[in-house]
């Protein structure tokens, strides 16, 4: 698990140092630069796998852009660099990256990098022993690790992470998903067949078996789903479809004609189908990042969701986390803040225009508005009690 991300540099991101948890979130005003953070951490995974160009950027959900966009350009001097840094508990990765304003390259540059591992050193630069300035080294040193050096771990987890996007269209199996990733695409794509594939896991699987009874009580007029490839009777012939499409069965409509796809089902059963699928699947990436996770959910709904999820990657057998950015209130009161593996980010602009991200932490007077007032965490936030709000 990554327990700290420092970045320097980068967008709006000046200098910041995040603690991380296990499930974080991160909510604030529009363009006060949530997104920022889980693209530099997208960034980061892109230099782990040595090479840092638009293609290694897409792959993982990162939007290109040209150096005069990355570099944090505030009235100070434009940084020559931007850095970054992820510690896990036995071991630390970390990059410089440079790229001229001038006549950019379409590749960056390392100019320092340094992995660690419980302590020592095991693949360092710095500006004078760059030989092949645009080729990570700690991604050619890796491969002469034992799987169990932390240092390994930490680069596998960094390599596999991504930036998911769910995108209506691509989880309704109307369009298809420009960036396809196994087991889930970044806009959603393949959700029948990751859906397929947790229904045959839940058979062995109790706990995977036990979200997916959660979601059939999420959603109410849902009264079993699965998958098929024969879909002429429910689908018209006029709409294109992938070999697998999500079926539906409606609880209030009549029996045989109950039956609905992805096509004509509610969008927001696709997307807490899409949430589940990245948390439950086995080989879903172990850090991830979901861009506007409430996106096209009811809040009561996005409540349930956001309180599941929690638990989907907390009690998941299999070491996971997930960071997410989102807007509706609803988002804070599914939190179980106490946990201390569940953390509450927002995200502000000061008077600078520095992108600063601060940890909510339950103050007294905070426990006391909730308490003799009965206000939950999302109206202290609608209020502006937590800040993360805009000036409107």
């Amino acid at each position: 698990m990554i327990n700290k991300l420092v970045i320097h540099s980068f967008k709006s991101v000046v200098e910041q140092e995040i603690l991380l948890g296990r499930v974080n979130v991160f909510v604030g005003a529009n363009g006060s630069g949530k997104s920022n953070a889980l693209e530099a951490l997208g960034v980061l995974s892109a230099a782990v796998s040595g090479r840092v160009d638009d293609e290694s950027l897409k792959y993982r959900g990162v939007r290109p852009g040209v150096p005069r966009l990355y570099k944090s350009a505030f009235s100070q001097k434009i940084s020559p660099h931007i850095f970054f840094e992820a510690d896990a508990e036995r071991a630390s990765y970390a990059v410089s990256l440079n790229n001229p304003l001038e006549n950019p390259r379409p590749a960056w540059r390392y100019k320092t990098e340094d992995l660690r591992s419980e302590g020592r050193s095991i693949a360092s630069r710095g500006i004078k022993t760059v030989k092949n300035p645009e080729q990570g080294i700690a991604a050619l040193k890796v491969v002469e690790l034992e799987e169990s050096d932390p240092a390994a771990g930490l680069m596998t987890l960094l390599r596999e992470y991504a930036i998911y996007a769910p995108n209506t269209l691509v989880l309704r199996g109307l369009i298809t998903d420009s960036q396809t990733r196994d087991p889930v695409g970044l806009s959603g794509g393949r959700l029948a067949e990751t859906v397929r594939e947790l229904k045959v896991l839940a058979s062995t699987d109790n706990f995977i078996e036990e979200a997916l009874d959660e979601i059939k009580e999420m959603i109410d007029w849902i009264e079993d789903f699965d998958t098929t490839s024969l879909a002429d009777t429910i689908l018209s012939s006029s709409v294109s479809r992938p070999r697998q499409v999500l079926r539906f069965r409606d609880r209030y409509m009549r029996a045989g004609k109950n039956v609905l796809t992805a096509h004509d089902a509610s969008e927001g059963a696709l997307y807490v189908l899409f949430c589940a699928a990245l948390a439950l699947l086995p080989k879903a990436p172990k850090l991830a990042a979901v861009d506007n996770l409430d996106q096209a959910l009811n809040p009561r709904l996005t409540q349930r969701l956001i309180r599941s999820l929690c638990k989907w990657i907390i009690d998941n057998p299999t070491p996971r986390q997930i960071l997410f950015t989102a807007h509706n209130p609803a988002v804070l009161d599914g939190l179980p803040l106490q946990d201390d593996r569940v953390r509450l980010f927002i995200v502000d602009r000061n008077s600078k225009g520095h992108t600063i991200i601060q940890r909510v932490e339950i103050t007294e007077e905070r426990r006391r508005l909730h308490e003799e007032k009965g206000w939950p965490l999302s109206r202290l936030w609608v209020m502006g009690h937590l800040g993360g709000v805009p000036n409107v």
